[in-house]
């Protein structure tokens, strides 16, 4: 099960594609709390989770500072624009 998990974070930079920063970074942290948690060993889970909890806030306000509520589109003839999310 534990591979399974490594395509957690994958998901949820998707996820966190068109939010503000701080959605972005409160996902990262719950995304990365869950992961943490999930591929600890039963003595340290809570040390996974808030090893996790900080590692996805970090990548959460990463992605939501760069993304700043923008979206690149794309139309039907391969031309990107960027507009509001």
């Amino acid at each position: 099960m534990k591979p399974a998990l490594a395509a957690l974070p994958i998901l949820a930079l998707g996820l966190t594609a068109c939010e503000t920063a701080e959605q972005s970074t409160l996902a990262g942290a719950a995304t990365g709390a869950a992961i943490g948690a999930a591929i600890s060993s039963d003595d340290d889970r809570t040390q996974g989770a808030v090893l996790g909890a900080a590692a996805g806030a970090a990548a959460g306000a990463i992605i939501g500072r760069t993304n700043d509520g923008q979206c690149v589109y794309r139309d039907a003839y391969g031309r990107e624009y960027i507009a509001a999310c």
